[in-house]
């Protein structure tokens, strides 16, 4: 999809559909006005009739309005009052574009970012358009015989009532277009099925993308990964015919000896919870489980199109969890990366297992952060639900950067505890440390688990088991924490 922005007075712009905003207040935005001045007071008198209501994301369409050289006028609900909440403004970018796909046109020219929204600029309000409109057009449908018609909506105008709002309008449509784009990869990733997004091929995208955008890509196997004793990630990997792979991905986009942010994704392709199996029911979502390792792909993908001046380094850890003859049973006990060891109680909390070597690996790289992203426990689920990803991180300062960043990009996340006291329900008889803590505060001391190994620099986890994706009618991958981790790392490029 293409977006641009344009300068002019709304009731001038030829265009096949025109959408402005209204409030529950019969009050009208700016370009609303305009139009409603245009076409003798036509809009202002629907909303007096009580045929538009204004509530958010409700919608009314209007054909051939006089005075008015656009096809259609869609009029959008912003709700009650004029500066509206983020989540609003959100809601009723992605009804409006919704509205005008049902329409069959080709493009269409939303003057909603001028609309004031509480704490956000034109840039932030331009990223969301870019982002909500990209989102409600994505399909994937590539593993289907038949392909339905492609949706004619190719492009979207932004439009501003100053040049002023028109440069911070195309600086957010960029920057939505990017974050967009590693969205949707992130989401096909996780859509495809597991016999075709194996590690081999998850290894294989990466080498792609890194012709594309110009990374740094190299590919470990598992002798490489027995040489470095990363005993933990192999003995997920026991129980499967398909090989591992540890993928290392390096953006440069500052100087060399800028020291990096590093993003590690889990990246189990598919989960079977091993010798501890898990139900036959819903477990085809078990596809899902290499979300993290997907959003790490796709964060990449949006900072080399933004250009970010920052240094970035992605690691996926990647393999199935499958039973079999040789696969690691309930009472095993191997020997991580640090040197640690750790009796496996439970071979379904094999995620920790493979980001443990990996949060071990990080520390060649001297980073400046370092941040896993995974779908790591039902518990994350039932103490969060779907609306936002679990958060623990080791310095507090670093929580709060994340924590701004969720909100900015409206992709929030939520601190969870990560104090000394949870480690006591990891106390192993036999090791230095179980995989398991028992089912109180399960995601907490999948945490601490985790906190073992990244005492070396400063470290955070998102836990996004309840928002990587959806089930139900709507199933399929989210894209899901792309925006935060993209939004945290803009933030941190642009400091001095």
């Amino acid at each position: 999809m293409e977006f641009s922005t344009k300068v002019t007075a709304p009731e001038k712009l030829a265009c096949a559909c025109i959408a402005v905003g209204v409030f529950e207040t019969q009050k009208l935005s700016v370009a609303a006005q305009s139009l409603d001045r245009a076409a003798g007071g036509r809009i202002r008198a629907l909303l007096e009739s009580g045929d538009m209501d204004g509530k958010v994301g409700t919608t009314r369409l209007l054909y051939h309005l006089p005075g008015i050289a656009a096809e259609r006028v869609l009029l959008v609900g912003m709700g009650k009052d004029a500066k509206v909440h983020s989540k609003d403004y959100r809601d009723a970018a992605r009804a409006a574009v919704a509205a005008i796909l049902d329409t069959g046109a080709a493009e269409a020219c939303l003057y909603i970012a001028g609309i004031p929204v509480s704490g956000r600029d034109v840039a932030w309000k331009a990223r969301q358009l870019a982002q909500t409109a990209s989102d409600a057009v994505y399909r994937f449908d590539k593993m289907k015989s038949k392909k339905p018609d492609p949706r004619p909506l190719a492009r979207i105008v932004a439009g501003v009532e100053s040049r002023r709002d028109a440069r911070g309008a195309e600086l957010g449509l960029a920057q939505g277009r990017a974050i967009a784009a590693g969205m949707s990869l992130a989401r096909d990733l996780g859509n495809l099925p597991a016999n075709v997004c194996t590690p081999s091929y998850l290894a294989e995208k990466a080498m792609k993308l890194g012709k594309q955008w110009k990374f740094g890509v190299e590919v470990l196997e598992r002798a490489d990964m027995e040489k470095l004793g990363m005993g933990a990630l192999l003995s997920v990997a026991r129980g499967s015919r398909e090989p591992p792979r540890f993928i290392v991905i390096r953006y440069h986009g500052a100087g060399k000896k800028d020291r990096p942010v590093v993003l590690v994704g889990k990246g189990i392709t598919f989960d079977t919870g091993g010798i501890s199996l898990k139900p036959g029911a819903e477990m085809d979502e078990m596809k899902f489980d290499m979300c993290g390792a997907a959003s790490v792909l796709g964060t990449l993908r949006a900072a080399a199109e933004m250009k970010l001046n920052l240094n970035v380094v992605g690691l996926i850890p990647t393999t199935e969890n499958m039973p079999g003859g040789a696969a690691s049973k309930p009472g095993d006990i191997v020997t991580s990366m640090s040197g640690q060891t750790i009796e496996i109680l439970n071979t379904d909390a094999e995620g920790r297992l493979i980001l443990c070597d990996a949060l071990t690996y990080a520390e060649r790289f001297e980073p400046q952060a370092v941040v896993d992203i995974a779908t790591l426990t039902g518990a994350c689920i039932i103490a969060l639900g779907h609306v936002c990803s679990g958060l623990f991180a080791n310095k507090q300062a670093l929580a709060r950067e994340l924590l701004a960043a969720g909100d900015q990009a409206c992709d929030r996340a939520w601190q969870m505890p990560l104090w000394d006291d949870y480690q006591e329900q990891l106390k192993s008889n036999f090791a230095d440390v179980a995989n398991i803590g028992g089912r109180p505060a399960g995601s907490v001391t999948a945490a601490c688990f985790l906190s073992r190994f990244a005492t070396n620099y400063d470290w955070a986890h998102l836990d996004i088991a309840g928002t990587a994706w959806r089930s139900g009618k709507e199933k399929g991958a989210t894209g899901r924490p792309v925006a935060l981790l993209t939004s945290f790392l803009m933030k941190r490029a642009s400091r001095d």
